[in-house]
């Protein structure tokens, strides 16, 4: 049991939705609000029956999650973990002879991180670590609460499952695999791809205190999975609309397991992070023997999640092998038409807004602060509730890491602080110029009247 998940929020608990951010509706995108979804709340006749000692396991994490919500912590614990191996000769990443940024600019990133109630933060540039600090009793080998840094995770094992033969494409119908969908005309036209773009037309992540509400079943339930696969509800036509789910996420994990035939916790150790040479951890599973939750709940050492940031900058290629197809890592990093800062488990700059939210960019709370421009236009990043985030910088060839808690109310996180300040620093030492911003639209000239 792993008492380290304090401040996830009831039924959104295992998303970057819940973000305790203050935004308003400045970054907000012109485009249509979020239709209104089907009850999510069903019957009891009407919904899967499942067996009673499980509705009691569900009910009593639904009332400790309340209970816990009432004092503004969050679940207490996962329970059960399941290990995650992790390579078997996993080491520690290589230290550079030196950093290649300013004793100055290292000292302002690292207060910065400091402040605001981190565990980890490691920067990484050609391949090397150039800063590397713990906080607390978190150590190089911890494995770090992911929250929804477990999102990405899902997109590189599906890439790792289309390069070894299990998946065919990222156009394969989900319904290949989730055969209960077999039949179903909405759920058909659901594509593996819109599992990791949260475009499948799902319920869109919420807030609920009922017990009933499938947002809470979904995530808590012992037999979670099936409560998605079988009852959660379809608000719109798949591929047509972006609305962030948890759900989404959760329903790579069957999928994986049906392809592959292995758990997913396996299959993530042999597939992904034996080839990197990455540390394991722990995964929480809806029950003993049950199914692992992938939206969420991914237990691993700060350096894996560096790792995975690595493959995904170096086109898929480790060491001189291609772990994942031709062209797909820059297809997590391309955004939709439906939502223009994100790609496939990861976030892109895309045009400049000066809040970012999780959920669809109508919604204008949950917003993330971003108070000026992306100093490069193709950066990306993983990025989590309390704004635990893995940024990747191409121009640089740097990647940074801060994962924790959320940052206290009086220093909340902007997103493009530390990226900006060390892609100056990094610049101005190597005497180059800096690279090309996010662009920033210019707003619509007021009409004369």
């Amino acid at each position: 049991m792993m008492a380290t998940a304090a401040g996830i929020a009831l039924a959104a608990a295992a998303g970057a939705a819940a973000q305790d951010t203050d935004g308003g509706e400045s970054g907000a995108q012109d485009l249509a609000a979020p239709a209104p979804a089907p009850a999510a709340i069903a019957a009891a006749d009407s919904r899967t029956a499942y067996p009673a000692e499980d509705e009691a396991v569900y009910l009593a994490r639904f009332n400790q999650l309340l209970e816990a919500a009432r004092t503004g912590a969050g679940l207490a614990s996962y329970d059960p973990l399941e290990p995650v191996a992790g390579a078997d000769h996993a080491a520690p990443l290589p230290v550079a002879d030196a950093p290649g940024l300013s004793a100055e600019a290292l000292a302002e990133a690292q207060a910065y991180a400091a402040a605001r109630n981190s565990n980890a933060f490691i920067i990484v540039k050609d391949g090397t670590i150039r800063h590397e600090s713990y906080f607390g009793e978190t150590t190089l080998e911890t494995p770090v609460v992911s929250r929804s840094l477990a999102k990405p995770v899902t997109a590189l094992l599906v890439g790792r499952a289309i390069r070894q033969g299990h998946i065919e494409s990222l156009d394969q119908p989900v319904a290949d695999f989730l055969t209960e969908w077999q039949g179903d005309p909405a759920r058909e036209k659901i594509l593996v791809r819109h599992l990791l773009d949260m475009r499948t037309g799902l319920l869109p992540q919420g807030f609920s205190r009922e017990p009933e509400d499938i947002l809470n079943r979904a995530y808590l339930h012992p037999r979670h999975d099936e409560v998605i696969i079988n009852d959660y509800p379809v608000t719109h036509e798949a591929g047509t609309r972006y609305e962030y789910s948890n759900a989404n996420s959760e329903l790579v994990a069957p999928v994986i397991e049906r392809a592959t035939g292995m758990r997913y916790g396996e299959y993530l150790t042999e597939a992904l992070l034996e080839p990197i040479g990455a540390m394991g951890g722990d995964i929480w599973v809806n029950r003993e023997g049950g199914t692992a939750h992938s939206g969420c709940c991914l237990l691993l050492p700060a350096q894996s999640w560096v790792r995975m940031a690595m493959l995904v900058m170096a086109d898929g290629v480790w060491e001189g092998e291609r772990l994942l197809p031709e062209g797909y890592a820059q297809a997590m990093r391309t955004a939709t038409a439906e939502n223009p800062h994100y790609g496939m488990g990861v976030w892109v700059a895309g045009p400049y807004v000066a809040e970012r939210g999780f959920a669809h960019p109508s919604v204008p709370y949950g917003k993330v602060a971003h108070r000026e421009p992306y100093l490069d236009k193709d950066l990306v990043l993983f990025d989590g509730n309390a704004n635990q985030v893995v940024y990747m910088i191409p121009s640089q060839d740097m990647i940074v890491l801060r994962t924790g808690d959320a940052p206290p109310r009086d220093a909340p996180w902007d997103n493009t602080v530390i990226p900006n300040l060390l892609i100056r620093d990094a610049a101005a030492q190597a005497g180059e110029t800096l690279p090309e911003p996010q662009p920033h639209p210019q707003p619509e000239p007021q009409s004369q009247q």
